[in-house]
């Protein structure tokens, strides 16, 4: 079997089965990332090339058709290495591909006759989603016609990939219902198999302080601090919940880039954990809110072994690994009322629904979790549970190659 895996930013959400398939005898694992990728450890079976587009982005290009432009030389460059292959006698089987930044666009015109299996992680749409959600981020007209364009991609994807998987019911949803019958709900998986509670685990941070599992500690964790994940309804809860409770602690885990949406606007703030802080910060304890940035993944778990509570807030978006890992961890997860955390996520059984924008009751919650843990002690089992029997590795593997 010889699979050719493209993305990005590999591995990515392919991890997993890059790392199951290279070791698989028979079988010949061929990866293509850009030069930025962060790569694999050295495994036997895996081959990784890696490309750069010749050029960048036009400045003058129009700002509707940026992201289209970008596509192109992404595709382009990768064409180039698929032709490189086929020169030197590579056929893939199957191509497993993440095609959100165009890499694939021109895949079936090196390969006609190789299967092409799409990652559809998400398609846009102007109202319903996440554009326009956050009423204190209206969108602009200007915004629904950019989106529009950028879905030129998506379409094209859609139509060149001869099967897709989405991770979830509602990233399926957003698709074109044309498209809806080539794309398979296959979630990736998460690394259950090394998650869980750990009743002894404890954690240092930076300025001394050690916090331990049964300890009130309050858990945030995003890629960036951002207000698609809600940053902003946090921070903004965090002084009811330090008034309440007089002991808790606070860690936040994440960045101050922007992974979605955009930086602060109108200000002088660079960043929105600087807006946050200019915001709410005269009312916060900083011996108790600890921002540790981006975490080594063993001590980012850790920072879940030892929470009472885990607030996790996203628009009607893409779902994060770090809500199901933080359900996997025996966390007690305080999450929005939104779709995404719906589909996962079941209020009062595996965890705790609050209205995104209420911070008044994120807080209310989440003094609660911390105050009575006992009381809420079947929920973080069946969290636990439930994310380990539908979320492993192994469950995503068998997803993924049901759709080669």
């Amino acid at each position: 079997m010889r699979v050719l895996i493209i993305h990005q930013n590999f591995p990515g959400q392919f991890r997993h089965v890059a790392q199951e398939w290279a070791q698989r005898p028979g079988w010949q694992v061929v990866a293509i990332g850009r030069d930025t990728a962060p790569g694999l450890p050295q495994l036997p079976g895996l081959q990784l090339i890696r490309y750069k587009p010749h050029r960048g982005v036009k400045p003058d290009q129009h700002p509707y058709l940026r992201k289209m432009e970008e596509a192109v030389l992404h595709g382009q460059a990768v064409a180039r290495v698929l032709l490189d292959l086929k020169r030197q006698g590579f056929t893939p089987d199957v191509i497993l591909a993440h095609p959100g930044w165009g890499e694939t666009l021109y895949a079936k015109d090196v390969f006609p006759d190789t299967r092409l299996v799409h990652f559809a992680e998400w398609f846009y749409n102007a109202s319903g989603a996440d554009i326009g959600f956050d009423p204190e981020f209206p969108a602009s007209f200007d915004d629904r016609a950019r989106i529009r364009s950028w879905n030129a991609l998506h379409l094209l994807n859609l139509e060149n990939c001869d099967a897709a998987v989405s991770p979830t019911q509602w990233q399926k949803a957003q698709h074109p219902k044309a498209y809806l019958d080539k794309i398979t709900v296959a979630h990736e998986g998460i690394d259950t198999e090394n998650l869980g509670p750990d009743p002894s685990a404890w954690i240092k941070l930076p300025s001394g302080q050690v916090l331990k599992a049964g300890d009130p500690v309050i858990t945030y964790v995003a890629r960036n601090l951002e207000p698609y994940r809600g940053f902003h309804s946090f921070m903004r809860a965090l002084p009811q919940i330090q008034a309440e409770h007089k002991h808790c602690h606070t860690v936040i885990v994440g960045g101050d880039e922007v992974s979605y949406g955009s930086r602060p606007k109108g200000g002088p703030h660079k960043t929105w954990r600087e807006a946050l802080l200019a915001e709410v910060g005269g009312r916060l304890d900083p011996a108790r809110t600890h921002f540790v940035g981006k975490l080594p993944y063993a001590d980012y778990k850790k920072v879940l072994q030892v929470s009472a509570a885990h607030v996790y807030l996203t628009y009607p978006f893409v779902l994060s690994w770090s809500m199901l890992e933080a359900m996997a961890s025996g966390c007690l997860v305080i999450g929005s009322d939104t779709a995404p955390v719906r589909e996962v996520l079941r209020d009062g059984e595996d965890g705790l629904l609050v209205d995104f924008t209420g911070n008044h009751e994120i807080a209310e919650k989440t003094v609660q979790a911390i105050s009575e843990p006992l009381r809420f002690a079947s929920i973080r089992g069946n969290a636990t549970a439930g994310v380990q029997a539908k979320f492993s590795r192994n469950q995503g593997l068998r997803c993924f190659e049901a759709s080669l």
